[in-house]
């Protein structure tokens, strides 16, 4: 399974990072290969300063060896070894009528001091970070997230998109992240679903992320702004900062893996604003991204 999933995140990031380029028609992707001391590696690909996209990576990585103990503790275990591989995806566009997307999708496996596999689980999502909202690019977004689910099963995308709700979301502002889409984690087997039923359904959610967000930046990328509404694009970056910063799950395990710093940062934009106590003039657009932002909807 471990490698038929890494085959898998190789191929997609061949296939996002293409499809990429070709929207924004003039930067490229950076590789950038790295080891881990203690096991396994990866690739980053970084794109910069773009016609389109400011900042943004795709990134995999297959990292491998004794788990350190701050996740022992972590997952209730002892003297245990551990494999993990994912594609982990942020794009943050230079227009702020664009918005920023992210996406994850991710094996790992669990082993006793004699190798053999003690447990192991998919998880993963992709999920959309407007800064002006249109109720359009929304819908179609989660349309796309509720077909992928709904080829497995009816209740996969009413939960999912309930729990990214729940953890894109900063509880010290009281607000979402984003708009949402799907979040789920440990997906184990099941008598319902076995570990092959589970890879089928996350390459599945991997296979439609272009659908699902390249459509709505051909659409917004060429659309006027200004200075000011770059600046609220800036603002609510600081947001997201706050949430990878204090929150994400993904940040927090890296960093006590020993992952790669740079990798695991690539995730923040080049620019962002903290202002003091700033507040968006009533009935706004801005203001009403920050209405939904607090109290999400659901938009298929």
């Amino acid at each position: 399974m471990k490698d038929k999933f890494y085959a898998y995140i190789q191929q997609l990031q061949n296939k996002i990072t293409s499809k990429l380029e070709e929207i924004d028609g003039q930067a490229k992707f950076k590789e950038d290969k790295w080891t881990r001391a203690e096991g396994g590696g990866g690739h980053s690909r970084v794109i910069e300063n773009g016609a389109v996209f400011e900042k943004g990576g795709v990134n995999i990585s297959a990292v491998h060896g004794a788990l350190p103990e701050s996740m022992q503790n972590y997952f209730g275990v002892k003297d245990a070894d551990f494999f993990a591989c994912g594609l982990s995806l942020v794009i943050h566009p230079k227009n702020p009528m664009v918005p920023t997307v992210h996406a994850n999708w991710r094996y790992f496996e669990m082993y006793d001091k004699h190798g053999k596999i003690v447990d192991q689980w998919f998880g993963g999502g992709q999920d959309l970070t407007p800064y002006y909202l249109f109720n359009e690019d929304a819908a179609h977004f989660h349309s796309v997230c509720k077909k992928a689910c709904d080829a497995h099963n009816a209740n996969f995308y009413p939960t999912y998109k309930k729990r990214c709700d729940e953890y894109f979301y900063n509880a010290h502002r009281n607000e979402g992240r984003g708009i949402g889409g799907l979040f789920f984690d440990y997906c184990k087997a099941t008598d319902e679903m076995s570990m092959q039923n589970w890879f089928d359904f996350v390459t599945e959610v991997g296979d439609s992320f272009l659908e699902a967000y390249a459509p709505i930046v051909e659409k917004r990328k060429a659309l006027a702004y200004t200075p000011e509404q770059r600046d609220w694009q800036e603002i609510r970056r600081g947001r997201y900062v706050e949430f990878n910063l204090v929150h994400d799950k993904g940040t927090l395990f890296g960093l006590k893996t020993n992952g790669r710093i740079e990798s695991i940062l690539m995730s923040l934009p080049s620019h962002v604003q903290w202002r003091y106590n700033y507040q968006p003039e009533i009935d706004s657009e801005e203001a009403r991204l920050v209405e939904i932002l607090q109290n999400p909807k659901d938009w298929v």
